[in-house]
Order: C-alpha cells, then structure tokens, then sequence
C-alpha cells in the first residue's frame, strides 16, 4: 500500500519512504515493553506513546498493523528484588503490569489483546538458543551458553560499532544488563544456568536448569507472537547499547533474514535538565502529574507534541505551555461546533483553509511523525476559521466537515477528548 510516509531508519541513518516488507500485507511492528519489577515513570511512557502515535498514524493510513508489545518479567533486577522482599516473581510483576496497562488507557496507549512476557516464552527461548548452538554462533561455558559476536558477520552494524576494538582474549559477560553507555567488548549470555543466588526462578529444559538470559527473551517473544521478521522495531535509545544489536545477532543467525526494515528509537525526557534517575531522586510519575491538575490527555500531549528523536525537559512551565494549547484548540473546535447560523456563506478563503487541513497534518506526520509541524500547522488554519466562524464568514455544514477532519486527525492524536 502506497504511501508518503518517511521515517529516520536508524539503521541506514537516514529517512527512508515506508513501505512493508511486503506490499498490501499487514504491517508488523515490534515494540520494546517494560521492564515490569519497577513502576514505570514518564520518560518510558514518552517512548510508549511515540509508538502508539506510529500505530495509530498508520491505521490511519490505512494499513492494519500487528504489533507486540512484550512485558520483560525474568531478569537479573527482578530476581534480585524479589529475593530481596521475600516475594515471588509474580508478586512482584503482576502489580507493576496492571499499573501499566491503567496508565495506559489513561493516556489512550492502545495494547494489544495479548501482551506476551518472558516467562510464558521460554520454549521458544530454548529453541532459539539450541539453534545458535548447532550453528556454531553460540557455546556452552560451564552451566551458561554465550553468544560470540564475531562469529556474526556485521555484529554492531545498527549502533555502527567498530569491531576493531574488539578484544582478542575471550571475555563474557553474564549480567542481563550494565549501567552506562559503553559497549561489553566480549561475548553475551543467553542462557543462564540454575544458581542458588536466583531462588526458584528457574526451568527444567533440554538446555538443562535454568532461565533464559535478557537479549534472548525479546527474540523469543517476537518469534512465539510475529514470526522472525518484522517491519519496524521500535525502543528507547538507551536499547543501541547492548541489547537491539544483541537481537539482530540473534535472530538474523537463525532465520539468515534481516530481522527488521526499519528501526526507531526515542529520546530521553529530562527532569528539570537532569537524565531522570532513582541516584538524584528526580523520576516522575504519571501519577505525580495528575496531582498537579494535569488531565491524562494533557501529559499524552506534551510527550508527544515534541519530536521522538529529540530530548524533552520535563518542568512546570512547559507542562502548562502545553496544556494550554491542547485546551484552547478544544475551544476552538467547541467554537465551530455552535454555529447554527444557516443564513452564513463561506468565504472562499474558508474554504480554501479547510481544503488544507488534511494536506498539511498529512505533510508533517509524513516527515518522520512530526506531531509538532501538524498540531502548529492545523492550529493556525484552526485559529483563523475560528476568527471568520466569528464574522460570520463559514457556513454551519462546512464547520462541521472541518470538524470531522479534526476529529480524523484526532484519531492519531487523541488530545481532543
């Protein structure tokens, strides 16, 4: 299915015209879920919503998407944690998830019926991992298998990472994950065998006791619910470090196709100009914004309005500069609604401002999802029909056919209500 839609492919670094990987096929998209031992905060639900913008943004388009989103529930983190509280890994998980899934209809994320997690997809993790094994990509060390990355041709092409550096001695590295951004220059766990340290979190497997490592689950979760290929791949940016080329190694030696065409990655939002971090005690919650007043749609607006690709600060001012044009393009519309004047003609300038609409919201959604460029761009024809509705200058049939234009705009937005 044909389309203007361009979007930066960090892979090629560069934008690129979508297309999916086969035409008139269901678009599949795959999008990094939570890591649910933690509360999620709203730097993740930024990344959350920048996804559900593209999702939305390509029905819209007329494409019918399949998208996973997965919950990471078996990790170093969790386990740790749940040892620690003398909890079990369901106790621990099951309320962060439904306090996801809450925030989420909260600010209109759309999910899918079945949320895969980790735990519910171990066979597919072992399948996996005994695949790589018999293709001499992965090896046994003691009771764990790593993965070798210089037996992956093109090992770190998506972070662009130069494998010169790579060390000639054998290192492993068997944490799930590592704090910072710098590359483990050495091979990566995929299968962790059993140990005391990780209680009863651990499955009886042909690969023997034990539980599949972090960069083996998102492949097993992908290949259980969408196959070994997709057309975006979707995450944070924190995920080029150890993890999306982790998962392109992984699934690429075992289907020998390239995992996913396109490759999206969203930006940090800050608090008040500082990475948000439990070290600083700066991390907020959606909940911490609607104490301050904040309506769900006006948190959903301000992490959308600016560009995926670029950082956010998160601090009063802002909120309320946001909250502020969400609401006065809500009046504005309301305003539209109320004329009932059927003695008006439209001016031929309305007219022409309504016939733009969608051109021009379709013109900056099509430039990389630019939600800014569209919301400024249909505000101002907004502002003007508005001022003419006033005059007198627009007929009532033709406010509300710029009305449902809005309302169509909206359906990827979804600010207005």
């Amino acid at each position: 299915m044909p389309s203007g839609l361009r979007l930066y492919n960090t892979l090629t670094r560069r934008k690129e015209i979508f297309k999916p990987r086969e035409a008139g096929r269901t678009v599949k998209l795959f999008t990094c879920g939570p890591s649910i031992y933690a509360w999620p905060h709203v730097g993740n639900y930024r990344t959350f919503l920048f996804e559900d913008v593209l999702q939305r943004y390509l029905e819209y388009l007329g494409y019918t998407v399949q998208r996973v989103i997965n919950f990471t529930d078996v990790e170093d983190k969790a386990i740790n944690q749940a040892v620690t509280s003398g909890v079990s890994i369901e106790d621990l998980t099951q309320p962060v998830a439904q306090r996801f899934i809450a925030d989420c209809r909260l600010l209109e994320i759309a999910l899918p019926e079945i949320i895969p997690r980790s735990s519910t997809c171990v066979d597919e993790a072992v399948s996996l991992i005994r695949k790589l094994l018999e293709k001499g990509v992965a090896y046994r060390h003691g009771i764990d298998i790593f993965y070798d990355p210089l037996a992956f041709k093109g090992f770190g092409k998506l972070f662009g990472l130069d494998m010169r550096r790579w060390p000639k001695k054998k290192v492993r590295f068997r944490r799930d994950t590592y704090p910072g951004k710098r590359w483990n220059l050495g091979d990566f766990i995929l299968w962790k065998g059993r140990r005391k340290e990780d209680g009863d979190v651990y499955w009886k497997t042909p690969l023997g006791e034990g539980r599949p490592a972090w960069n083996i689950q998102d492949p097993a979760m992908m290949a259980k619910h969408l196959g070994y290929t997709t057309d975006i791949w979707c995450g944070g940016v924190d995920n080029l470090y150890r993890h999306h080329d982790y998962n392109i190694a992984v699934m690429e030696a075992v289907s020998g196709k390239k995992l996913s065409r396109f490759w999206l990655h969203c930006e940090h939002v800050l608090s008040n100009n500082k990475k948000m971090s439990k070290s600083t005690g700066n991390i907020i919650y959606v909940n911490d914004l609607l104490e301050m007043g904040l309506q769900p749609r006006h948190i959903r607006f301000f992490l959308i309005y600016s560009h995926f690709q670029k950082r956010i600060d998160l601090n009063s001012e802002k909120l309320l500069l946001a909250r502020g044009k969400a609401d006065t393009l809500k009046d504005l519309i309301t305003r539209l609604a109320e004329n009932g004047d059927v003695s008006c003609k439209t001016d031929p300038v309305a007219a022409d401002l309504i016939k733009q609409m969608t051109p021009v919201f379709e013109a900056q959604m099509n430039n990389n999802l630019d939600v800014k460029g569209a919301f400024d761009a249909v505000y101002t024809i907004v502002r003007q029909l508005s001022k003419m509705n006033t005059d007198g200058r627009v007929a009532p049939e033709d406010c509300h056919h710029a009305i449902k234009k809005l309302r169509q705009m909206d359906s990827v937005w979804r600010i207005l209500d």
